[in-house]
């Protein structure tokens, strides 16, 4: 990934999303662009408009966390594009963050993480990383996400909402599902810029949708720690599920997600019902949810 690209593109984009009326300054006569100017983030940010501009050329190296945070504010970031500029800032300085000099290895599960996947019975649960590889899961989460693994996904979410015309059908909000999707990958990106595996597949995304092409040029970054989603599985129906991440402090830049339904709920009975199915079926779900090469120091 080309950092200094990157935060050129991220700041731009920024600042063309943030109108005057956002900013708290007064508006006159015509403007030929609908959100701030160049000189006036300089302004706010009370930096001098070269200074800025250079900034905003993608030079990021040396530039102060003061001077960073001064531009969070005055660009409006939330706490996820925030912490992206502050990757960007790392990546041109040389000391990206979480990231070493490692060899690779393929990836496979400890038995006290597969055991605790296997205790979590009421809804799916999973583990993946930063790019969307969905690594292992439990029976349930198997059976959830079994088109994922049985299609042009190949067990990765980006890939299989991005290639696999199924999963319009399984996420009924999809544009907001791709949205979500994209900017998890953009903001890895920026976390790990010298992630070749995610290069690849952000390459191939590229070139194989343009739905995820236009996407990527948004620039958009989110975390996604909880929330409620809703999915149309192909067995069960209608699902209204939240979800919670977890971090895997063992396992840097991996995730634990967990998907429950209310008690009560029409989903619990079908999430019971999908429960039911997968273990009466007559093969038994993989342990892990898709090979991988990940970097081990």
């Amino acid at each position: 990934m080309d950092a200094r690209k990157e935060a050129r593109e991220f700041l731009m984009s920024r600042r063309a999303n943030l109108s005057p009326e956002q900013a708290g300054m007064p508006v006159s006569g015509h403007r030929r662009v609908a959100g701030l100017r160049r000189g006036e983030v300089a302004m706010l940010a009370d930096v001098s408009p070269e200074y800025y501009a250079k900034i905003e050329r993608g030079h990021l190296a040396g530039v102060s966390d003061a001077v960073l945070e001064s531009v969070a504010r005055t660009l409006q970031l939330d706490d996820a594009e925030r912490e992206h500029l502050f990757d960007l800032a790392r990546a041109a300085n040389g000391v990206a963050r979480a990231v070493r000099k490692r060899r690779p290895k393929t990836w496979v599960p400890r038995d006290g993480l597969t055991r605790a996947l296997d205790a979590i019975v009421l809804g799916p649960a999973f583990v993946r990383n930063g790019r969307m590889d969905v690594l292992a899961t439990n029976a349930l989460g198997r059976a959830f996400y079994d088109e994922v693994f049985d299609g042009p996904g190949q067990g990765n979410l980006a890939r299989y909402c991005s290639l696999d015309t199924r999963a319009k059908v399984f996420y009924p909000h999809w544009d907001a599902a791709a949205d979500v999707t994209v900017s998890i990958l953009r903001t890895e990106a920026g976390r790990d810029p010298r992630d070749k595996q995610l290069h690849d597949l952000i390459g191939e995304l590229s070139t194989c949708s343009d739905a995820f092409r236009t996407r990527w040029g948004a620039h958009n970054v989110r975390r996604h720690g909880s929330g409620t989603k809703e999915f149309h599985h192909h067995e069960v129906g209608d699902l209204t599920l939240t979800y919670e991440g977890l971090e895997l402090t063992a396992e840097p830049g991996l995730s634990l997600l967990i998907y429950t339904a209310e008690p009560g709920s029409p989903s619990q009975e079908r999430l019971q019902l999908l429960a039911s199915l997968a273990a009466t079926s007559t093969a038994s779900p993989p342990r892990a949810g898709h090979p991988t090469t990940i970097q081990e120091s």
